[in-house]
């Protein structure tokens, strides 16, 4: 072994690791290979980039747009809905119907964008019929991804393989080379899913365990899916509550308890989904969704106690902590975000305490404030965290010498933990303090030492005096709240949480979302959709407490509550998926045949041989755009970028593995071991090879990786290798076995309750399936 192979082993094996680890984005993982092979000089810088320029990736772009031309004029959903409505009430016709339906919309389209369109109109129908969503969507999934197997175009790994081919001097895979092979491939997939594969899915009830279908038959309301019914609760409010008069916002209800007010029983009335404004009046009646465990503990005793009026900034600091003044140059990178959009405190460690911006001065709602250059910020850090700040040259540090401008005073308490306190005994983090009451702790004051900046796992004492940022009247919440008379809502509470104007609906994120990671909190949801997320279903369980701070995840499917046009303006969103035809955006259906004559001029001089396919796909993507079938950031939206660098990243790998040998020592290595067996075992070791890396790698990269073996072994063994490429490349995109294989299994995952486990046992016998008609077919259809 050179040292060469050996370095190129070695980036390859510290590749997989990561994608492995899940800890990086894989286009990431990608562009940080090239760097590290151009640098080491495994690759020159011109084919360290070769990848950007590479056909196969600008065909796999411009099949993005295509795709993305094909729904929002509505031609892939006037087709799906049509075929699918012919499938009647039965279980088996309807999955025979929704699989073939995907299966033929991928094969031209992106599969995810396929299942991503079709989501909405299999819930439609879970509904109507009362079959469950979980015997349905696993199909739908599966089947995106078996329809992508029988054409060129249908997913980037036949494309990677066909571009493979044509590096070689060999002729490329037409648009329909894949077809006989692929399309027996899906019919027997849809056949075993149809006739056993369905038998092995779930029908549960991610909340009691039982079968969802029944369920939904009986009360047909997502709230029962979701476990609702035993979460409603009354609250009343007397005249003399201090709630009286204050707007539902500042109730604290959600922040404090994790109860949602879903109506406002008034004078004979029912208000569904109260704005946050709604101002509650003596006598009003509130239906609230949650847990009491919060209000339980309340319920306790006292929290905390006022212990003076003002303070000094001295209590602030110590030799270690420091008050500065921070003034945002620009271009700083908060400059046009908030404080809670960039997570301010998790990135710098530091408190900003008020915000000066010319003559005013913000001390509330620092979180939300959206900062200019200019604004002047008054923090309170560690030394080597105010380090960070004073190298960035975005920031402007300096000592805090006009602290009496800022009048902390107006912004600030002085509290103390008396001895009945529930709190005591409690870390910061388990008070809730921050979050529940928008008291943040700047500093602890016991036996008379100073400590600033407290870290979340400090456990307060009775006795302790704290300063926090906030005023006299959150802290008169706590008292209120504790004093709160909560009784069960009867039978028909669910039905009131509906009417002719406000619903409840279930959304997922979208496959291009930008808001993974974050909670609803930290994305302002209910101000900003005028929604109530109620619950959250993830793998299979069901989330009700707490679930404006979970960060969110690809698969997540959330219950919202709100008016109905607000609803549809959610289905807008490109972030969302909201899972009923009702709340999509309307088509552009008028320029529906221009968008299907597009798609046939772009494919008709591939099939005649007239033009390259990347060719035809640029073109076709501009005319997508020059027709207004789709606009220009609809097209750039609706390219997966990952998925464009990860290719491009990938692609000098398998130029390394090439040229240093390494591709051609592990080909020698597999047609040796099974050489005296046969190229049908040669075959199968490479599908068996290929198989196993989908379990960790993307499937496109590894197409990418396994060309150059495949071509190697090809060499070696003197098999063809339009045989062994047509059936690798088949392999790679047959990911069935894992949610997180492929965008369109971990989109239905949320919606159908599946957990891990679901797409192992359904995943793996449909791969064995998959795997034996190669075995089987790829001899007769492309001799060896």
């Amino acid at each position: 072994m050179t040292f060469q192979i050996a370095a190129v082993s070695a980036v390859l094996v510290g590749c997989v690791i990561l994608f492995v680890s899940g800890r990086f984005r894989v286009d990431v993982i990608a562009l940080v290979v090239l760097a590290v092979l151009a640098i080491t000089g495994l690759v020159t810088p011109r084919e360290a980039l070769s990848g950007f320029s590479s056909p196969a990736v600008v065909t796999v772009g411009g099949m993005f747009v295509l795709s993305g031309g094909l729904i929002r004029t509505g031609v892939a959903s006037l087709l799906g809905q049509r075929l699918v409505r012919v499938a009647g009430g039965g279980e088996l016709r309807l999955v025979l119907v929704v699989m073939f339906t995907a299966a033929i919309l991928s094969a031209f389209m992106n599969n995810v964008a396929v299942a991503a369109l079709l989501l909405p109109v299999v819930m439609d129908i879970s509904r109507s019929t009362g079959i469950s969503p979980s015997r349905l969507l696993m199909p739908l999934a599966y089947s995106t991804l078996l329809g992508g197997l029988t054409t060129l175009i249908g997913t980037p790994p036949n494309i990677l393989a066909a571009e493979a081919l044509r590096d070689q001097g060999m002729r490329p895979f037409g648009v329909f080379d894949y077809t006989p092979l692929g399309g027996a491939v899906m019919i027997v997939g849809v056949g075993f899913m149809a006739l056993v594969g369905r038998r092995l899915l779930p029908g549960r009830d991610p909340v009691h365990g039982s079968e969802v279908g029944a369920r939904r038959e009986a009360a047909g309301d997502l709230a029962e899916l979701y476990g609702l019914r035993d979460d409603l609760f009354v609250v009343g409010i007397e005249a003399e509550s201090p709630l009286a008069g204050r707007a539902l916002a500042e109730s604290r209800f959600g922040s404090a308890l994790d109860l949602n007010v879903v109506a406002i029983l008034r004078e004979g009335r029912t208000d569904l989904a109260p704005a946050p404004s709604e101002v509650l009046r003596p006598g009003d009646r509130l239906l609230v969704l949650g847990n009491l465990e919060r209000l339980s503990q309340l319920h306790g005793g006292r929290q905390l106690e006022i212990a003076e009026d003002s303070l000094a900034v001295e209590r602030l600091t110590s030799a270690d902590v420091q008050v500065v003044e921070v003034r945002l140059e620009q271009g700083c990178t908060l400059v046009g975000r908030s404080l809670s959009r960039v997570r301010f405190r998790d990135r710098f460690g530091l408190n900003v305490l008020a915000v000066m911006r010319g003559e005013t001065t913000y001390r509330r709602g620092l979180a939300h404030l959206t900062l200019r250059a200019g604004d002047l910020l008054f923090v309170q850090g560690r030394s080597e965290k105010l380090e960070t700040l004073r190298d960035d040259p975005g920031f402007v540090v300096s000592a805090a010498e006009r602290a009496e401008l800022y009048q902390l005073e107006e912004g600030l308490l002085v509290v103390r933990v008396p001895p009945d306190s529930v709190l005591a005994g409690k870390t910061l983090e388990e008070s809730r303090l921050g979050g529940a009451f928008g008291l943040s702790v700047l500093s602890i004051v016991r036996e008379g030492t100073t400590h600033p900046m407290p870290e979340p796992g400090e456990r307060l004492e009775v006795g302790d005096t704290l300063v926090v940022s906030g005023r006299a009247a959150d802290l008169a919440v706590f008292d209120t709240l504790r004093e709160l008379e909560v009784e069960r809502a009867g039978p028909g509470g669910l039905e009131a949480l509906r009417s002719e104007r406000v619903g409840l609906v279930e959304a997922v994120l979208s496959p291009r979302s930008t808001l993974v990671g974050s909670s609803l909190r930290e994305l302002h949801f209910r101000e900003k959709y005028g929604l109530t997320a109620l619950a959250i279903m993830r793998e299979g369980e069901v989330i009700h407490a707490g679930i404006s701070e979970v960060p969110l995840r690809f698969g997540d499917a959330l219950l919202l509550h709100g008016p109905a046009e607000r609803l549809r303006v959610l289905g807008s969103e490109p972030d969302f998926i909201v899972l009923t035809r009702e709340a999509q955006e309307a088509p552009r259906s008028e320029r529906a045949p221009l968008a299907l004559l597009i798609m046939v001029a772009t494919l008709l001089p591939v099939l005649l041989g007239w033009v390259p396919i990347y060719i035809a796909a640029v073109a076709g993507a501009a005319a997508m755009v020059l027709t207004n079938c789709l606009t220009t950031e609809e097209a750039y939206r609706d390219i997966e970028w990952g998925a464009v660098f990860l290719i491009a990243g990938m692609i000098p790998l398998g130029i390394a593995l090439e040229q240093t040998g390494a591709a051609a020592l592990v080909a020698g290595s597999v047609v040796d071991s099974v050489a005296g067996f046969g190229p049908i075992a040669v075959l199968g070791a490479l599908l068996v090879l290929t198989a196993v890396g989908t379990q960790a790698i993307p499937s496109s990269a590894l197409v990418v990786l396994m060309a150059p073996i495949v071509l190697g072994a090809a060499s070696t063994s003197g098999i063809s290798p339009y045989a062994l490429m047509v059936a690798v490349a088949i392999t790679a995109s047959a990911s069935f076995t894992s949610p997180i294989a492929n965008p369109a299994n971990l989109l239905v995952m949320g919606p159908g309750g599946y957990r891990f486990s679901d797409y192992v046992r359904v995943g793996l016998p449909l791969t064995l399936v998959v795997f034996l008609v190669l075995i089987l077919l790829t001899p007769v259809l492309w001799p060896l």
